[in-house]
């Protein structure tokens, strides 16, 4: 069993920035793919950005040049830097992992973005 907990969710004016944090119970090393995930009120869950095992990135493309997503292996902890945000972003973002054939979930960080 894995399990995810993110953080760093909150209320921010158009244009500022978030960092989300997820916490892993597994070593990041475990993991094929670890990624976010966001579902807004009325629409369907989609991915915001993702990394492999391998340091691959993947971004939506509502996001490119606004998000990062990184890891830091020792602490067993996935990032997502937002920056630039816009009203469009407001949803509750989920922390995934691919593990074994197996996707894990987090329960998900509101962020609000205020235009």
């Amino acid at each position: 069993q894995v399990q995810l907990v993110e953080s760093g969710g909150g209320l921010v004016q158009a244009g500022g920035s978030l960092r989300l944090s997820c916490a892993a119970s597994i070593s990041i090393f475990s993991i094929a793919r670890m990624g976010w995930y966001r579902q807004a009120p009325g629409k369907q869950r989609e991915l915001v950005a993702r990394i492999t095992s391998s340091s691959t990135t993947n971004y939506a493309e509502s996001v490119k040049g606004r998000f990062t997503i990184s890891v830091d292996n020792a602490k067993n902890m996935v990032y997502l830097q937002m920056n630039s945000l816009k009203a469009e972003d407001t949803a509750v973002y989920s922390c995934y992992a691919y593990v074994l054939a197996r996707d894990y979930w987090g329960k998900g960080t509101q962020v609000t973005v205020s235009s």
